[in-house]
């Protein structure tokens, strides 16, 4: 069996079966035909990185993308946990803002092309803590990575630039907010963004006030409903803000500040594109809970990531499917193990068949 066959058959797997993924279980499901050290080898090879994902999407990519599409690139990072795994370069201590606290496991940063048709990851990288630090006063051993996630962030973006995807804005939260990240996506890239800031940050209502270092907190110039052209002290481009009001789950009042170079938006065409950021928020919700992102036991750095990127490759067939059938990621694996569950409940009743009449003759 050829190697693509075994990714085809080891995506769909992730899809199918709700326990720890094992080379041996699937080769126990496959009658052996393919044995569980071939699947090993195979994930131990190397062979399966972010490149890899761009390759096998790039064909849905052309089928959905055109001129006139209203394309945006979603960065984000997330966190999954992997209490149980041995601690590496990849499977370490990480934040999470979704926990507020820290937790092992692997932390990810994902480039999502979003358009009204498809959620499509393009991108996917590994925060690696590769260095190993200790601290001088206690002596405790630390790990950090030798390469920030707003270097990997600039980099992603340019990337996606040079595969020649097609996106009007780039949108993120305020963790990637900086403004040299802005500078690269406007200067280097030559990309619109619109990004959440802090309510800490400073801006100059004109030039001359910038130019003379008279800030002011966008607290107290930002007002929903209404963008306001702004100036940056590390930037020479102007920036548009707004401010955006909304209710929290538990009835309090939220305020949410957006920055964009495009200072042609209106507050609804900000606040409206800005929202497709959440579709990531979706993306990290089926990947955990429909393709087995965090369900293996694999042991070293480059299995891990092996299945990693199957895990990203099993959601991207979720998602082609949900295109064809209509029917939400959520929809799609109930109805897999509405059938699994099917089979193995006429399996059971054709066992209890036989061994009931054998134990009637033996009576």
């Amino acid at each position: 069996m050829q190697k693509v066959n075994i990714l085809d058959i080891y995506t769909d797997y992730l899809l199918c079966c709700p326990s720890l993924k094992t080379a041996t279980e699937l080769s126990v499901l496959l009658d052996k035909e393919v044995s569980h050290d071939k699947i090993t080898r195979y994930l131990s090879s190397g062979e399966l990185s972010s490149k890899t994902l761009w390759l096998y999407v790039k064909p849905i990519y052309k089928q959905v993308a055109s001129e006139d599409e209203d394309g945006v690139l979603i960065i984000d990072d997330s966190v999954v946990e992997k209490k149980y795994t041995d601690r590496n370069e990849i499977i370490n201590w990480h934040y999470s803002h979704t926990e507020c606290r820290h937790i092992k496991g692997v932390n990810f940063m994902s480039c999502i092309y979003h358009t009204p048709k498809i959620n499509l990851p393009v991108m996917i990288e590994f925060v690696r803590k590769d260095k190993k630090i200790v601290d001088k006063e206690t002596g405790e051993v630390k790990y950090k990575s030798s390469k920030s996630k707003n270097e990997m962030f600039r980099e992603m973006v340019a990337q996606c630039v040079r595969n020649g995807i097609k996106f009007q804005y780039i949108l993120c939260d305020s963790w990637f907010s900086s403004a040299e990240n802005m500078e690269h996506i406007v200067k280097e890239c030559g990309r619109h963004f619109i990004m959440e800031i802090k309510d800490n940050r400073l801006v100059a209502l004109n030039e001359a006030e910038k130019h003379a270092g008279r800030f002011v907190n966008i607290k107290s110039v930002a007002v929903e409903g209404v963008p306001l052209k702004v100036y940056v002290k590390q930037l020479n481009f102007p920036l548009l803000i707004t401010k955006q009001v909304f209710k929290n789950e538990d009835g309090s009042m939220g305020y949410r500040y957006l920055a964009s170079d495009d200072l042609n938006l209106t507050y609804w065409q900000m606040t409206t594109i800005y929202h497709k950021r959440w579709k990531v928020e979706e993306y990290h919700q089926s990947l955990k809970n429909y393709a087995a992102f965090g369900k293996s036991p694999t042991k070293t750095v480059q299995t891990q990531i092996s299945h990693f990127i199957a895990s990203v490759l099993s959601y991207v067939k979720l998602e082609a499917l949900r295109i064809r059938t209509q029917f939400n990621h959520h929809a799609l694996k109930m109805k897999i193990i509405l059938r699994a569950n099917q089979a193995a409940f006429k399996e059971l009743q054709k066992l209890s068949t036989i061994e009931t009449a054998a134990f009637v003759n033996f009576a």
